[in-house]
Formats: C-alpha cells, structure tokens, sequence
C-alpha cells in the first residue's frame, strides 16, 4: 500500500474512531473494517484482511494516539480513551504484557529480568536513546 493511501485510511480510522469515545463505546474489528475499507471482511480471512487495519492503529498509536482495545466477548473492540483512568488502564496492561515478554526473554537466555533490564539499558545508552 502506498504512502498517500495508507495516509488516507490513518485519517479514515481516526474519524470513525472519534466517534467511539470510552471503552463502553468500542468499535468490534468487523464494523471498523467495514466503516474504513467499504467492504465486509471475507468469511476465511479474518486475520489476512485485518492486517491493514491493525496496521494502521499501529501507526495511530506510535505517533501517540490513545486507541485503545479491549477484548471483551461481548463490548469489545477499539476506542479511543474517555478520559485519564481508562488509558491509565490501557497503559497497565501494555506494560504487563511487556514484562511477561521480557520475563520469557530472561528465562530463554537463562538470565535474571534485573540483568536483562541492565543490558537492554545499557543498549539503549549506547543507542543514544535514553
């Protein structure tokens, strides 16, 4: 996809997700593809079709859009955060899931999570980035 249409749809997620304020509010994947790509998502291709998409709230979020997610059975879907508790949530369990992954990273170099966080600080001073 090329830059000015993925462009394109960036603005086309955000409008539709300016409408979904707050968790109780969240839009399934399903309804956000339809709104964005005009079209339903195909009967096999759930994980194929959606991979724009989840792109695109990707991008969203790293240049600091609060689209959060919840999975939910029955509510879930994507929102953007209604006010600073509900990201706050969002943020915990960003940063749980990073830690779980940096406690399986320790366990399979067979290291401590306090020596690998050294490292990877270490790495990053090196980098320039802290």
């Amino acid at each position: 996809m090329k830059e000015k249409e993925l462009n394109l749809y960036k603005a086309k997620v955000l409008a539709i997700l300016v409408g979904h304020i707050g968790k109780a509010k969240a839009v399934s994947m399903h309804e956000l593809y339809r709104q964005v790509f005009e079209k339903e998502i195909s009967e096999r291709g759930l994980i194929s079709d959606t991979r724009v998409l989840r792109r695109l709230i990707t991008i969203l979020r790293s240049e600091g859009t609060a689209v959060c997610s919840s999975a939910s059975a029955y509510s879930g879907g994507y929102y953007l955060a209604a006010a600073g508790s509900e990201l706050d949530d969002y943020c915990r369990r960003l940063h749980s899931r990073a830690l779980r992954t940096l406690v399986f990273e320790s366990k399979i170099r067979k290291t401590s999570l306090k020596v690998l966080l050294g490292q990877m600080r270490l790495n990053m001073i090196e980098d320039g980035a802290a």
